[in-house]
C-alpha cells in the first residue's frame, strides 16, 4: 500500500458507509436518516483465520494490521510480504515470512467493554509488565487546539452518529481520523497505518472519542505512544494500567475543562483555560441516531 497522504480524514461522503433508511418521527411524519453500515470482516494470518469483526468497512488492510499487531501476533521485527483483501468475501489476508501458529492463543479469548463487541485473544496483559513508556512533555494548548479541530472535522459522526473516532496526532497537529463502529477497530486500523508505513510513535498523541477502558489503555501502550486523551470517562483498571506503564492519561477534555488521571507532572500548562473559545455543539446532523 502506498504511504497515504497526510492529514488523513474521514470521507463522510463515502456511499458505502451509511445507508439512507426510511422511518417515521416521533410525530408520526415520514422522515429518511442515513445510517452507518456494518459488515462482517475476516482476517487470516497467512493460513490461520484470525477472527471475524463487525466494521464500517474502510482500510480493512491497516485493520488487519492493527488487529494483528496489537494482539502481539505481528512483532515489531516481522516482515509482512503482502496484504490480500477480498471484497466479494469481506476477507483479508495478511502474510509474513515468518512462520506463525497461534491457535493456542486464538482458543483463549477476551470479550472486551469496548463498542460491538471487541474481542482480545490471549493474556490482556501480555506485552504490558516491564513496559515503560517514552516520558514525552505534553502542552496544554495542544490539547485544547486538538480538541477544537477534532469536534469540527467533518465526520461519519456528524453525518450519521452511531460511531466512535481515534485521531492519530503529532503536537497540536491532527495526521489520521479513522472511525468505526467500535473504538478498538478505530485504534487498530490507526496501528496498522503505523506498523506498514513505519512511522514513530514517541511524539505522537492519540485522541479518542470513547472511553478510557483498559483495552484502550493497553492498545496505546502496546503502539508506544506515550499520550491518550479522550472526551469521555475513564475506568479504574484502565487507570491502574496508565499509571503502571507512564502513560498520560487526559479524560472528560471538553471546551475549557479536562481531567489527567496519569501523568500530571508530565503536563506544561502554557494555556489559559479562560480564553479558550467555548465548545461549538458537536452532534449528528438532524435525523442521525447515536
Amino acid at each position: 500500500m502506498d504511504r497515504p497522504t497526510f492529514p488523513l480524514l474521514p470521507d463522510p461522503l463515502n456511499p458505502r458507509l451509511t445507508r439512507a433508511v426510511e422511518g417515521v418521527d416521533h410525530l408520526g411524519n415520514a422522515t429518511q436518516i442515513h445510517v452507518v453500515e456494518e459488515r462482517p470482516l475476516t482476517i487470516y494470518l497467512n493460513r490461520q483465520e484470525v477472527v471475524t469483526a463487525m466494521t464500517i468497512g474502510d482500510h480493512p488492510e491497516y485493520l488487519a494490521l492493527g488487529f494483528l499487531r496489537n494482539q502481539g501476533m505481528l512483532r515489531d521485527d516481522d516482515e509482512v510480504t503482502q496484504v490480500d483483501y477480498e471484497d466479494d468475501i469481506e476477507t483479508v489476508v495478511v502474510r509474513t515470512t515468518r512462520e506463525t501458529t497461534y491457535e493456542e492463543k486464538v482458543q483463549k479469548k477476551t470479550r472486551t467493554s469496548g463498542c460491538a463487541v471487541g474481542t482480545v485473544f490471549g493474556d490482556m496483559m501480555e506485552g504490558i509488565d516491564g513496559l515503560r513508556l517514552p516520558q514525552a512533555p505534553l502542552r496544554t494548548s495542544w490539547l485544547y487546539a486538538l480538541a477544537r479541530q477534532i469536534n469540527t472535522t467533518p465526520s461519519l459522526y456528524l453525518e450519521a452518529g452511531a460511531i466512535h473516532g481515534t485521531v492519530l496526532c503529532q503536537e497540536d497537529k491532527p495526521l489520521v481520523y479513522m472511525e468505526d463502529v467500535g473504538r478498538h477497530n478505530a485504534v487498530d486500523k490507526i496501528a496498522g497505518l503505523m506498523f506498514l508505513h513505519d512511522i514513530p510513535a514517541a511524539d505522537k498523541i492519540l485522541y479518542t472519542t470513547g472511553r478510557l477502558t483498559s483495552e484502550m489503555v493497553i492498545k496505546t501502550a502496546l503502539m508506544g505512544i506515550p499520550v491518550l486523551a479522550s472526551r469521555s470517562g475513564f475506568t479504574a483498571w484502565g487507570v491502574e494500567i496508565a499509571r503502571q506503564v507512564g502513560l498520560t492519561l487526559i479524560g472528560r477534555l471538553r471546551g475549557q475543562r479536562f481531567v489527567c488521571l496519569s501523568g500530571d507532572d508530565r503536563l506544561i500548562r502554557d494555556a489559559d483555560p479562560a480564553a479558550v473559545p467555548t465548545e461549538p455543539k458537536r452532534s449528528a446532523r438532524k435525523g442521525a441516531q447515536e
